[in-house]
């Protein structure tokens, strides 16, 4: 596909590889990703793995976890973007062309046979940082305010607004190569950047518009 770089702001139904061939060297400021793992977390054991509360079935949706994204995929991001926040990375580090003293731990406050933490690679010359925001089932940080799930690995939209109030500038330019759940989207929407996503799935790529969509008729009501 051509992508036409002036339509911002929008998830676009599409492979990233088909748009990343399409974008100029270094056309965004950051990218924030979060590919598949390849652990085969696609939700089919979801609902069992909670003890707090019930997790969400998603057995219903596709099956993509089974792999992580092949190394052209990582020189394709690395081409179009000046810095890069990976999620996952330390399921394919042997695929990202060099090291880094930042990395971002996400402190989930979690129990059961989920992960204590998420790891996130970062491009940046800084040290290690930690956010810390309960996402344990059913049970969220903010419950006053609870973020509906609709993907088996959906993360919290204030974990990216902490990442782009952290490691964004002002009228820089957001990536997402692998949208989802379109958190990231959201919280450039909340914290007022501009970006473009990818969403491969027909079903996420809906739902994520959707939640885009209503977050911006809600305003800061959010």
């Amino acid at each position: 596909m051509v992508l036409k770089l002036n339509k911002l702001n929008q998830i676009i139904l599409a492979d990233c590889m088909d748009v990343m061939k399409d974008i100029p060297d270094k056309y965004f400021e950051l990218a924030i990703v979060d590919p598949p793992y390849g652990i085969k977390e696609d939700g089919r054991n979801n609902h069992t793995r909670g003890k707090l509360a019930v997790a969400k079935d998603y057995r219903d949706n596709p099956e993509y976890d089974n792999d992580s994204p092949e190394i052209t995929y990582f020189n394709e991001l690395f081409r179009v973007s000046r810095n890069q926040i990976i999620f996952g990375a330390n399921h394919f580090i042997s695929k990202i062309p060099f090291d880094s003293s930042c990395w971002i731990v996400w402190d989930k406050n979690n129990t059961g046979d989920f992960s204590d933490c998420e790891l996130a690679w970062a491009s940046f010359n800084s040290a290690v940082r930690k956010f810390k925001f309960t996402w344990n089932g059913m049970i969220q940080e903010n419950m006053k305010n609870k973020q509906t799930r609709i993907h088996p690995n959906e993360k919290p939209i204030p974990l990216y607004q902490w990442l782009l109030q952290n490691y964004a500038k002002e009228g820089q330019l957001i990536f997402d190569s692998h949208s989802g759940s379109g958190s990231l989207a959201c919280a450039c929407h909340l914290e007022k950047f501009d970006f473009i996503a990818c969403e491969l799935d027909p079903n996420y790529h809906k739902s994520s518009v959707d939640r885009l969509e209503t977050l911006r008729s809600q305003g800061t009501l959010f």
